[in-house]
Protein backbone atom coordinates (compact mmCIF):
# COMPACT_ATOMS: atom_id res chain seq x y z
CA UNK A 1 0.00 0.00 0.00
CA UNK A 2 2.67 2.47 1.23
CA UNK A 3 4.76 1.40 -2.23
CA UNK A 4 1.43 2.34 -4.57
CA UNK A 5 1.35 5.93 -2.72
CA UNK A 6 4.73 6.59 -3.11
CA UNK A 7 4.13 5.43 -7.23
CA UNK A 8 0.86 7.69 -7.04
CA UNK A 9 2.20 10.39 -5.52
CA UNK A 10 5.33 10.55 -7.82
CA UNK A 11 2.86 10.67 -10.64
CA UNK A 12 1.13 13.61 -9.20
CA UNK A 13 4.28 15.44 -8.49
CA UNK A 14 5.67 15.13 -12.08
CA UNK A 15 1.99 16.19 -13.04
CA UNK A 16 1.95 19.04 -11.40
CA UNK A 17 5.13 20.31 -12.99
CA UNK A 18 4.26 19.48 -15.91
CA UNK A 19 0.87 21.87 -15.63
CA UNK A 20 3.48 24.77 -13.93
CA UNK A 21 5.61 24.47 -16.89
CA UNK A 22 2.83 24.75 -19.30
CA UNK A 23 1.79 27.80 -17.41
CA UNK A 24 5.23 28.74 -17.19
CA UNK A 25 6.34 28.97 -20.91
CA UNK A 26 2.59 30.81 -21.77
CA UNK A 27 3.68 33.73 -19.73
CA UNK A 28 7.11 33.61 -21.06
CA UNK A 29 6.26 33.10 -24.79
CA UNK A 30 3.56 34.33 -25.61
CA UNK A 31 -0.14 33.24 -26.28
CA UNK A 32 1.17 31.35 -29.17
CA UNK A 33 0.11 28.40 -27.67
CA UNK A 34 -3.11 28.62 -27.47
CA UNK A 35 -3.35 29.51 -30.63
CA UNK A 36 -0.37 28.41 -32.83
CA UNK A 37 0.15 30.20 -35.92
CA UNK A 38 3.76 29.33 -36.38
CA UNK A 39 5.43 25.92 -36.80
CA UNK A 40 7.63 26.29 -34.15
CA UNK A 41 4.34 27.46 -31.77
CA UNK A 42 3.02 23.76 -33.29
CA UNK A 43 6.30 21.76 -32.18
CA UNK A 44 6.48 23.20 -28.79
CA UNK A 45 2.97 22.48 -28.24
CA UNK A 46 3.60 18.72 -29.50
CA UNK A 47 7.06 17.89 -28.41
CA UNK A 48 5.91 19.60 -24.45
CA UNK A 49 3.09 17.59 -24.63
CA UNK A 50 5.07 14.06 -25.71
CA UNK A 51 7.68 15.13 -22.71
CA UNK A 52 5.13 15.36 -19.74
CA UNK A 53 3.19 12.80 -21.18
CA UNK A 54 6.17 10.21 -21.74
CA UNK A 55 8.33 10.94 -18.50
CA UNK A 56 4.97 11.04 -16.19
CA UNK A 57 4.61 7.17 -15.92
CA UNK A 58 8.44 6.81 -16.28
CA UNK A 59 9.92 5.23 -12.93
CA UNK A 60 13.11 5.52 -14.01
CA UNK A 61 13.15 9.42 -14.32
CA UNK A 62 12.82 11.33 -11.56
CA UNK A 63 11.76 14.12 -10.32
CA UNK A 64 14.61 16.23 -10.31
CA UNK A 65 15.87 14.67 -13.94
CA UNK A 66 12.10 15.90 -15.16
CA UNK A 67 12.98 19.22 -13.96
CA UNK A 68 16.10 19.37 -16.08
CA UNK A 69 14.56 18.52 -19.81
CA UNK A 70 11.87 20.84 -18.95
CA UNK A 71 14.04 23.80 -17.74
CA UNK A 72 16.03 22.44 -21.13
CA UNK A 73 13.49 22.42 -23.85
CA UNK A 74 12.30 26.05 -22.16
CA UNK A 75 15.73 27.70 -23.18
CA UNK A 76 15.71 25.89 -26.75
CA UNK A 77 12.26 26.97 -27.38
CA UNK A 78 13.21 30.68 -26.30
CA UNK A 79 16.36 30.74 -28.08
CA UNK A 80 14.74 29.49 -31.57
CA UNK A 81 12.21 32.44 -30.94
CA UNK A 82 14.74 35.09 -30.04
CA UNK A 83 16.99 33.98 -33.29
CA UNK A 84 13.23 34.13 -34.98
CA UNK A 85 12.20 37.73 -34.12
CA UNK A 86 15.78 39.10 -35.17
CA UNK A 87 17.06 37.52 -38.18
CA UNK A 88 15.27 36.62 -41.46
CA UNK A 89 17.19 33.79 -41.92
CA UNK A 90 15.82 31.89 -38.85
CA UNK A 91 12.43 33.29 -39.41
CA UNK A 92 12.10 31.37 -42.65
CA UNK A 93 13.61 28.37 -41.65
CA UNK A 94 11.41 27.85 -38.23
CA UNK A 95 7.71 29.11 -40.02
CA UNK A 96 8.57 28.68 -44.27
CA UNK A 97 7.15 31.40 -46.47
CA UNK A 98 4.33 32.04 -48.06
CA UNK A 99 3.35 30.70 -50.98
CA UNK A 100 1.35 32.00 -53.86
CA UNK A 101 -1.02 29.54 -55.10
CA UNK A 102 -3.13 31.56 -57.73
CA UNK A 103 -1.78 34.04 -59.80
CA UNK A 104 -4.37 36.27 -61.89
CA UNK A 105 -6.93 33.56 -62.08
CA UNK A 106 -4.48 30.85 -63.33
CA UNK A 107 -4.16 28.31 -60.60
CA UNK A 108 -0.22 27.53 -59.80
CA UNK A 109 -0.66 23.64 -59.91
CA UNK A 110 2.86 23.05 -59.56
CA UNK A 111 3.02 24.34 -56.32
CA UNK A 112 -0.37 23.22 -55.13
CA UNK A 113 1.08 19.84 -55.87
CA UNK A 114 4.65 20.90 -53.73
CA UNK A 115 2.72 21.41 -50.98
CA UNK A 116 0.29 18.41 -51.15
CA UNK A 117 -3.10 21.33 -51.70
CA UNK A 118 -5.72 18.56 -53.50
CA UNK A 119 -8.14 20.58 -55.72
CA UNK A 120 -11.11 20.22 -53.17
CA UNK A 121 -9.14 21.80 -50.76
CA UNK A 122 -8.03 24.41 -52.80
CA UNK A 123 -11.56 25.26 -53.69
CA UNK A 124 -12.91 24.95 -49.48
CA UNK A 125 -10.35 27.70 -48.61
CA UNK A 126 -11.40 29.88 -51.64
CA UNK A 127 -15.07 30.02 -50.52
CA UNK A 128 -14.08 30.12 -47.00
CA UNK A 129 -12.68 33.45 -47.84
CA UNK A 130 -16.07 33.87 -49.90
CA UNK A 131 -14.53 33.07 -52.77
CA UNK A 132 -16.28 31.50 -55.41
CA UNK A 133 -14.60 31.40 -58.80
CA UNK A 134 -10.73 31.08 -58.99
CA UNK A 135 -10.92 33.89 -62.37
CA UNK A 136 -12.29 36.42 -59.68
CA UNK A 137 -8.93 36.19 -57.83
CA UNK A 138 -6.22 38.19 -58.77
CA UNK A 139 -3.85 36.50 -56.58
CA UNK A 140 -4.07 34.10 -53.42
CA UNK A 141 -1.18 33.25 -50.95
CA UNK A 142 -0.77 29.89 -48.65
CA UNK A 143 0.37 31.20 -45.56
CA UNK A 144 2.63 29.63 -43.19
CA UNK A 145 -0.47 27.96 -40.52
CA UNK A 146 -1.93 26.72 -44.11
CA UNK A 147 -4.57 29.80 -44.26
CA UNK A 148 -5.58 30.96 -47.58
CA UNK A 149 -5.28 34.82 -48.12
CA UNK A 150 -6.91 36.25 -51.46
CA UNK A 151 -6.89 39.44 -53.38
CA UNK A 152 -9.48 39.99 -55.60
CA UNK A 153 -9.53 41.70 -58.68
CA UNK A 154 -10.53 45.51 -58.16
CA UNK A 155 -9.18 45.35 -54.12
CA UNK A 156 -7.03 48.50 -53.87
CA UNK A 157 -4.93 47.33 -50.83
CA UNK A 158 -2.38 44.52 -50.17
CA UNK A 159 -2.97 42.05 -47.05
CA UNK A 160 0.28 41.47 -45.98
CA UNK A 161 2.37 43.82 -44.07
CA UNK A 162 5.72 45.35 -45.36
CA UNK A 163 7.54 45.08 -42.25
CA UNK A 164 6.96 42.62 -39.47
CA UNK A 165 9.28 42.81 -36.06
CA UNK A 166 11.73 45.11 -37.20
CA UNK A 167 12.41 42.97 -40.15
CA UNK A 168 11.50 43.73 -43.75
CA UNK A 169 8.70 41.01 -45.59
CA UNK A 170 10.61 40.54 -49.22
CA UNK A 171 7.55 38.70 -50.47
CA UNK A 172 5.13 41.43 -50.06
CA UNK A 173 7.67 44.45 -51.77
CA UNK A 174 7.58 41.87 -54.66
CA UNK A 175 3.85 41.32 -54.95
CA UNK A 176 3.46 45.55 -54.86
CA UNK A 177 6.52 45.03 -57.07
CA UNK A 178 8.98 47.61 -55.22
CA UNK A 179 12.64 47.87 -53.93
CA UNK A 180 14.15 47.54 -50.64
CA UNK A 181 15.22 51.03 -50.87
CA UNK A 182 11.89 52.67 -51.75
CA UNK A 183 10.46 51.02 -48.61
CA UNK A 184 13.78 52.39 -46.34
CA UNK A 185 12.61 55.80 -47.61
CA UNK A 186 9.08 55.81 -46.47
CA UNK A 187 10.20 54.90 -43.09
CA UNK A 188 12.64 57.68 -43.19
CA UNK A 189 10.29 60.14 -44.43
CA UNK A 190 8.22 58.66 -41.19
CA UNK A 191 11.14 59.44 -39.06
CA UNK A 192 11.91 55.59 -38.56
CA UNK A 193 14.48 53.19 -39.48
CA UNK A 194 13.35 49.59 -40.52
CA UNK A 195 13.97 48.10 -37.20
CA UNK A 196 12.39 51.07 -35.28
CA UNK A 197 9.11 49.44 -36.76
CA UNK A 198 7.23 46.87 -35.77
CA UNK A 199 4.21 46.69 -38.18
CA UNK A 200 4.13 48.64 -41.42
CA UNK A 201 1.25 48.21 -44.13
CA UNK A 202 0.96 49.17 -47.49
CA UNK A 203 -2.76 51.08 -47.98
CA UNK A 204 -4.13 52.95 -50.46
CA UNK A 205 -0.53 53.15 -52.23
CA UNK A 206 1.12 54.74 -48.89
CA UNK A 207 3.52 52.68 -46.30
CA UNK A 208 2.03 53.21 -42.26
CA UNK A 209 4.04 52.75 -39.45
CA UNK A 210 3.19 51.36 -36.15
CA UNK A 211 6.78 51.78 -34.55
CA UNK A 212 8.15 50.03 -31.52
CA UNK A 213 7.55 52.80 -28.07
Amino acid sequence: MTEAMAVYGMVFAKLAIGLLAIILQINLMGKGNLAPTSALDQLQNYVLGGIIGAIIYNDQIGILQFMLVLILWTILVMSLKFLKGNLRFFKTILDGHPVIVIEKGHVLTEECMRYGIQAAELKLKLRTAGVQYVTDVKRAVLEQNGQLSVVQFGDENIKFDLIDDGQINHFTLAVIEKEQEWLEKEVEKQGYKIKDVYIAEYKDGEVVSYPYE
